[in-house]
């Protein structure tokens, strides 16, 4: 059986038996011969609608996983765990591996594939099935999300995790590389809108990197990008998150309008849009894609205290 390219390994014979025993066998990755052979078994062709396009280097695995920084007794969350590439490299780096799988076949593939490869890590390994954009609750609290997330879904599963689990710290997750651009863009930059806005809310994001499409099964026809964050604190408010998101929402439906434009179906009147803005110290005739999220924070605030005063005249 041929490991990653640059690994290789063999079963047969006295040799085989040997490089079994050896720590460079307890730590051998799945190469496209493994991901090729445990599809084949499981009768699985990576289909677009879940975004499956599985890692097939030894080396990319590794990339990721270091790049991820992770503390040998940390809890990782991933999502979307396939035929079992990176979650083998998760669970030589971390302490509890939690993998959200929405294919039940793939789901109930990996605890064999995690007890084949890493015999002495297969307690640390639990297995949800389930769609990761309705779990709620886990078996373990996660303190990191690593994952290779589905194009299609990459943003609204980010922020559904950063919302339902606080304990998640940190993380990296691979997404599609304008995805990337998007989510770590800072003002005035074309790319900056309202992933980057919503993400910013819990954390800190940051490109780590851009990841061939070479290295995946089937190749997909852009590359990948690396996305690190840090959690932090919300910006201090009597708004509600989904107060701010609302505001954002509105800001960015039409883009290319002045925030007074914009914001007057969501204020109630151009005029309310003004005076909101006013008393939220933005100029009303600035666009949404000059803003920082503090500033979004303030204007749903402002908002929220205009409107609290009107209903005490009324």
């Amino acid at each position: 059986m041929t490991d990653d390219p640059q690994n290789p390994q063999t079963t047969a014979g006295p040799a085989a038996d040997a490089s079994a025993a050896s720590p460079a066998a307890e730590t051998r990755l799945l190469g496209a011969t493994e991901i090729r052979r445990l599809a084949g078994e499981l009768d699985v062709r990576p289909t677009k609608t879940l975004g499956q396009n599985f890692v097939i280097d030894g080396n990319t695995i590794r990339r990721i996983v270091a790049a991820a920084h992770l503390d040998p007794g940390e809890t990782v969350l991933e999502v979307g765990p396939g035929l079992g590439s990176l979650t083998l490299g998760l669970l030589d780096a971390a302490a509890r591996v939690v993998a959200v799988e929405i294919d039940p076949k793939l789901a109930a593939r990996l605890p064999q594939t995690v007890a084949e490869f890493r015999p002495g890590a297969a307690g640390n390994l639990d297995v949800v099935p389930a769609d990761a954009l309705r779990v709620t609750e886990l078996p373990h609290a996660p303190t990191a999300l690593v994952a290779n997330l589905p194009y299609n879904v990459a943003v609204p599963v980010v922020l559904h995790l950063l919302e339902h689990f606080p304990t998640l710290r940190h993380g990296l997750v691979m997404v599609q590389d304008e995805v990337a651009d998007r989510l770590c863009a800072g003002p005035g930059n074309k790319t900056y809108g309202i992933p980057s806005l919503k993400a910013a809310w819990y954390a800190g994001m940051r490109k780590a990197g851009v990841i061939g499409m070479n290295v995946f099964w089937p190749a997909p026809k852009i590359h990948s990008g690396l996305v690190s964050f840090e959690r932090r604190e919300p910006p201090a408010t009597t708004a509600s998150r989904t107060e701010v998101f609302a505001a954002i929402d509105a800001a960015f439906a039409q883009r290319r309008k002045t925030l007074r434009a914009a914001l007057a179906g969501w204020a109630g009147g151009a005029d309310a849009a003004e005076r909101t803005l006013r008393l939220a110290g933005i100029d009303p005739q600035a666009r949404g894609e000059r803003l920082v999220i503090g500033d979004f924070a303030r204007i749903a605030e402002a908002r929220h205290q205009l409107h609290a005063e009107e209903g005490e005249r009324a």
